[in-house]
């Protein structure tokens, strides 16, 4: 098939075995930052297995983060690391579950669309999975497509059919299938053991895919004898069994593929020129997070901390943010319901900076609040995402405007003081699927705000995923008190940023800035919460003397 352009479309198709977490994702994303130093445009899809329509009811604990697109799409974690890598952007069309597969076919047949066929797995899903693979193909030269999962699991089967029926429907020459395994080191015995990439590989072959490219995920280069072994038993090049190393920085895997020939093999076995990869911008980048200055804690007080994944593209933004300052940034994890207890404002002592991110449900809201009163008290930076700004707005009503019972009726639907409630879009709708504002939205900046400067600009656009908004109604009150709105949307329904006039740095913002941080183009409000950061350390140090 082709672009507009005219030219062919190639295909890589991305596979994991052995066991989940191997890092599919960051493969893919990789893959696609080397294509793209070679001048090449991509883009890159993900087909989860599971039979949930999108991840957004999905809980934190068990998903990891739900990362939202431009378009309000909520999707797997994996596009984040598409976006940071690469420049493509991703939208609905980027994201595909069981589950939102099987609820096209379903509405199809509703509709008649089958002309009264037996509606089945082959041809009719299989046909829906690669139409989805089609719709991304329009003006791009590459499609990286990333299958969830692993090879043997039941729920996979589909897709992993699909994508074999796929190479017989646009030519050997336009595809290409990289499998993602595993070669553990086992210390008693002192070797590296290829037998689960065997089976992982004999799996795969079993459905018909075989390998072009085996990944080998591993904590040690692989001796080329061992290369030589796994290319006889799995029918691979050895060439192409590559070395995927464990490495200290996620970002590192671009130039660590490149070492090991992987986009030289993948234009030779797709016919394509060997150029040359423009790189230079990763290999400073490594450079940098190498090499740092100095380094700042940031306590991040939230309610899903046990389980990092939950706040991926948080963790991103906040290092990218140490990246124009030469800062390696160290995280200090702080359960929001510890800071509950009578003593927990101790867990914040020493904080560099103070963030508190995004969540849902009453649990963990007031040790929240006291996150944000430590820091507005005890001057230390403070920057509170979608969750973070409403309790740092209720906070501020009821500490300092005196609105003592000012709540959120997401907690708490008698509060006397509805400063935060239900988007009025919403009243009266109760299922949770989709039902928030998601996705990407204009936001005027006041003009001398700390968030205009921080911006740089007048007008910005950022992605949002939230039920509720702060009451306009409150507004006054709260400014004649000291808080400043510094941003709205541009009709002025909508309170976007607020802000605390003569704090070091204070700022609570109702949307997700994370979702649009790249460690190439660190967010401005990343970056200057960290530059305040590292301010308060030095202060903080030279106070003590």
């Amino acid at each position: 098939m082709q672009n507009k352009d005219g030219r062919p479309v190639k295909f890589i198709f991305v596979t994991g075995g052995v066991v989940s977490s191997l890092g599919k994702g960051l493969a893919a994303a990789s893959i696609g930052a080397l294509l793209e130093g070679h001048g090449y445009r991509v883009t890159l899809q993900k087909f989860d297995p599971y039979i949930n329509v999108d991840p957004g009811t999905m809980s934190p604990y068990q998903h990891g983060e739900v990362y939202v697109t431009d378009d309000g799409t909520e999707t797997d974690l994996d596009l984040g690391h598409y976006e940071r890598f690469t420049g493509t952007v991703t939208t609905r069309a980027h994201n595909w579950t069981t589950g939102k597969i099987y609820l096209s076919v379903i509405q199809k047949e509703r509709r008649g669309d089958y002309l009264g066929r037996t509606v089945q797995v082959i041809p009719h899903i299989t046909n829906e999975i690669k139409e989805c693979l089609r719709a991304a193909a329009t003006d791009v030269d590459f499609v990286l497509v990333e299958i969830g999962g692993t090879v043997g699991d039941i729920e996979s089967q589909p897709f992993l059919e699909a994508i074999r029926q796929f190479r017989q429907d646009i030519g050997r020459e336009h595809t290409l299938y990289v499998h993602l395994t595993l070669v553990p080191f086992i210390g008693t015995a002192g070797e590296l053991k290829t037998k689960p990439t065997q089976h992982s590989v004999r799996d795969l072959r079993s459905i018909g895919i075989q390998p072009d490219i085996l990944l080998c995920r591993t904590d040690r280069f692989l001796p080329q004898d061992i290369k030589r072994k796994i290319a006889l038993f799995c029918d691979v090049n050895e060439e192409a069994v590559i070395t995927a190393k464990d490495v200290s920085s996620i970002y590192e895997v671009p130039l660590m593929l490149a070492a090991e020939g992987v986009d030289t093999i993948i234009l030779k076995y797709l016919h394509l020129p060997q150029t040359e990869a423009r790189l230079e911008t990763w290999q400073h980048l490594i450079e940098r997070i190498r090499h740092p200055a100095d380094d700042i804690t940031i306590h991040v007080v939230g309610k899903y901390v046990e389980y990092e994944d939950s706040y991926k593209s948080l963790n991103e933004a906040m290092t990218h943010g140490g990246f124009p300052h030469g800062l390696k940034v160290n995280f200090r994890w702080v359960e929001a319901e510890a800071l509950e207890e009578p003593e927990g404002a101790r867990l914040l002592d020493g904080a560099d900076g103070i963030l508190v991110p995004g969540g849902f449900g009453n649990r963990g809201t007031r040790g929240m609040m006291r996150a944000a009163e430590v820091a507005r008290t005890r001057k230390i930076p403070f920057f509170g995402i979608c969750y973070g700004f409403q309790w740092a707005v209720v906070e501020y009503a009821r500490s300092v405007a005196g609105l003592a019972d000012a709540d959120s009726t997401e907690c708490n639907e008698e509060t006397p003081h509805k400063v935060i409630f239900k988007l009025r879009d919403l009243l009266g709708v109760d299922d949770l699927g989709g039902t928030m504002r998601l996705g990407q939205y204009p936001c005027d900046l006041a003009p001398g705000s700390l968030a205009q400067r921080v911006y740089g600009t007048s007008t910005i656009d950022e992605r949002h995923r939230h039920r509720y908004e702060f009451n306009p109604a409150y507004e006054a009150v709260l400014a004649a008190s000291g808080l400043h709105i510094s941003g709205r949307s541009p009709d002025g329904k909508f309170i976007e940023i607020a802000e605390i006039p003569g704090h070091p740095w204070f700022i609570a913002v109702q949307f997700h800035p994370e979702f649009k941080s790249k460690p190439l183009r660190p967010h401005p409000l990343f970056a200057g919460f960290v530059g305040a950061s590292y301010e308060h350390k030095r202060a903080r140090l030279a106070a003590k003397g």
